[in-house]
């Protein structure tokens, strides 16, 4: 994990990510794994990889979802990228830890960055099937004052979390971890797409898949 870095180039990291902290989506989870092809990424957030797929943006994968408003419905969009494979759903597969374990198992490599228009917010990171360090940093500039700053994950070290830079600070994390960066371009991408099962359908136990 490469997240050795000088507050001055953490700082320039941050400022290129600074298109996350606008308003352009409600809700997303972009991940990024290392080490698997596409079709074992689809497969570890519980998708057929031999199945049927699509070629969409971001966008209309969003336009897809809401056309099913109130229905259990999930996509996902995936692209590799070298060793590297992106997700981006406007879902929360992403989310939980149990598909980070299963993505990152046998030597593989996990990080992912969630946030919805409820506040609420996550990024997580697993290796080798195996959770890292998962948290929700909304707040966490005022924890400290409070006393109860919880503790993060080395990844996160040096890290900073005003509540006008999360989104950027999240993606810069991501960056950092991985040693790779997440093009805004690719959310506009037409990509591989394939729906998911519910979690409530793919996990046999749902508080255990949600456990880190």
């Amino acid at each position: 994990m490469g997240f050795r870095m000088d507050s001055v180039e953490w700082e320039a990291l941050v400022a290129r990510y600074g298109w996350a902290d606008g308003d352009e989506f409600d809700w997303y989870t972009v991940s990024v794994v290392a080490g698997k092809t596409e079709d074992q990424v689809i497969a570890a957030f519980g998708g057929d990889p031999a199945g049927t797929s699509r070629t969409m943006t971001f966008g209309e994968a969003i336009e897809d979802t809401a056309a099913h408003l109130y229905k259990d419905y999930h996509l996902l969009g995936v692209l590799a990228e070298g060793r590297h494979v992106w997700t981006m759903e406007p879902g929360y597969h992403g989310n939980i830890p149990e598909i980070a374990r299963r993505a990152s198992a046998n030597g593989g490599e996990f990080f992912s960055v969630y946030e919805d228009i409820n506040a609420r917010c996550q990024v997580m990171h697993a290796a080798d099937g195996r959770v890292t360090g998962a948290f929700d940093p909304i707040g966490l500039e005022d924890a400290d004052f409070y006393h109860d700053l919880p503790e993060l994950p080395a990844w996160a070290e040096g890290a900073t979390f005003p509540m006008e830079q999360l989104s950027a600070v999240t993606f810069a994390l991501m960056e950092r971890t991985m040693g790779v960066p997440f093009d805004p371009d690719l959310l506009r991408t037409p990509v591989r797409t394939v729906t998911l099962p519910a979690p409530g359908v793919l996990f046999t136990d749902t508080d255990a898949a949600w456990r880190p």
